[in-house]
């Protein structure tokens, strides 16, 4: 381990000093830097050259259970210990989420609708329950509002708009691409938190027409829409917080790319036994 140190650093202190500090030859250096590899450390080359590069392609999210699966789905033969190693040891860690703040104006006279869920998230298909929230992306021209429509079977963003103000027509406009995509039956739940927008007489007079059952969130209570929630922690960590966006037209593209390209078919989600929601559903058949 600490002649992998000398070599690790030697470009940027001197090898003698290294080995003093360290409480090593030179001689014993150079002698472990001409020896061949052992198959072990062969293995671990080709290992880390897979995990370089789906470290990358995650947009450096993958964490050592997720990068694990990602490597035995590619026929390799690695548990999750040799793949946290490689990764430590070789400076690959995920970024670390920030706290999220969240903010719904529930100040209004609109009618409340019971909570069904009760913090039951779990359904055996699709289409059985959505659950929708909105978030917000700082930009150098402002505020940009998402709206998002979760299928909680999958955690599949089913349905997603933007705008630069708050108001129901954004949610109204990720409801209603959902209900195209998708075209549910009979059955479905709809849940949401008591913010105008979700209790609006439009919105509910959208999902009443399409027989759609409405579940509301308990006053002040987080954990009772927590799905979505975690999905915004997930954007932000992974997307938001690492970039600048200049307008909010760079952010839409960005944020598009992200759901439609990356969360939905490829990212591995650990509560669906890490494969992606796109996945997850054609598994399910």
């Amino acid at each position: 381990m600490r002649f992998q140190l000398i070599d690790a650093a030697k470009e940027s202190f001197p090898v003698t000093r290294l080995c003093q500090v360290l409480g090593v030859s030179q001689s014993g250096y150079f002698a472990w830097r001409s020896r061949p590899a052992s198959p072990r450390q062969r293995e671990d080359l080709v290992l880390l050259a897979h995990i370089r590069s789906a470290f990358t392609l995650s947009n450096e999210t993958y964490g050592s259970p997720r990068m694990t699966r990602e490597l035995q789905d590619e026929g390799l033969q690695v548990g999750r210990r040799r793949t946290a190693r490689l990764m430590r040891e070789n400076g690959l860690k995920a970024r670390q989420k920030r706290q999220f703040k969240r903010t719904t104006d529930s100040h209004h006279a609109f009618p409340i609708a019971p909570n069904l869920l009760e913090q039951d998230f779990s359904a055996t298909r699709p289409n059985q329950k959505w659950a929708a929230d909105i978030s917000y992306v700082w930009t150098n021209e402002g505020w940009l509002y998402l709206a998002v429509v979760l299928d909680l079977f999958a955690r599949r963003v089913v349905g997603w708009a933007v705008s630069d103000r708050l108001h129901k027509e954004l949610a109204l406009e990720a409801l209603r691409k959902a209900l195209a995509i998708r075209r549910p039956g009979e059955g479905l739940t709809h849940h949401a938190d008591r913010g105008s927008q979700y209790c609006s007489i439009e919105y509910q007079a959208e999902l009443r027409k399409r027989g759609i059952r409405i579940s509301m969130s308990g006053k002040g209570n987080c954990y009772d829409n927590s799905v979505v929630e975690t999905f915004f922690k997930t954007l932000k960590s992974e997307l938001v917080w690492r970039t600048v966006f200049h307008t909010r037209a760079e952010a839409r593209q960005a944020i598009g790319r992200y759901i439609d390209g990356f969360y939905n078919p490829v990212r591995r989600h650990s509560t669906l036994d890490y494969v992606s929601p796109v996945q997850f559903e054609r598994l399910a058949g």
